[in-house]
């Protein structure tokens, strides 16, 4: 599939976040703030290649390796899937310059409650900014976390240091190697 062209967002225009990625077998919903510019543009989650995203769960998952090539992203969606994981944002919608959570306006909150996922055992929130609404989803009842931002502005946190980090929460609630 060929990737949408390049084009610069505005900054004044209202930006619409990505679907879920879930199923009814979503055991651990991972929710970030609000995609990236390249994300929006090629709607992918985590399409900019410096996001240690796709690079910490390929680390905690070794033996299974993440689809690579044609419709990569469907597969690694099924791949999340697989794992009993789920991705969405706390924002719907914002307005924001380039990708920083620092430059987030006018954000629209997700109705994250409507998901109804009956096999949900946690919510980690990649990053402060999505933790800031931890305790909307904390209502949901289950345990909330609070992960180091797989974010490459995020460069305080080694990737190794990143990969312990989601470790210790991850093998809490999903069979990890």
């Amino acid at each position: 599939m060929d990737k949408p062209a390049s084009r610069p967002i505005d900054a004044d225009a209202v930006l619409t976040g990505l679907a879920p990625i879930v199923s009814e077998n979503t055991a651990l919903l991972i929710l970030g703030s609000f995609p990236g510019a390249r994300s929006i543009t090629e709607q992918r989650y985590y399409a900019h290649p410096q996001n240690h995203f796709w690079k910490i769960l390929q680390a905690l998952w070794p033996a299974n390796p993440l689809p690579a090539g044609v419709d990569s992203y469907q597969k690694r969606s099924e791949w999340l899937l697989d794992r009993g994981l789920g991705v969405w944002d706390v924002y719907a919608s914002c307005r924001r310059e380039g990708s920083l959570d620092t430059a987030i306006r006018d954000a629209v909150v997700n109705d994250i409650v409507s998901l109804r996922l009956p096999k949900l055992v946690a919510i980690a929130h990649n990053g402060g900014e999505s933790f800031k609404h931890a305790r909307h989803t904390r209502t949901l009842g289950v345990p909330v976390h609070r992960l180091p931002s797989s974010s490459p502005a995020n460069a305080s946190w080694s990737f190794e240091r990143k990969v312990h980090a989601w470790r210790e929460v991850f093998e809490r609630y999903l069979d990890i190697p």
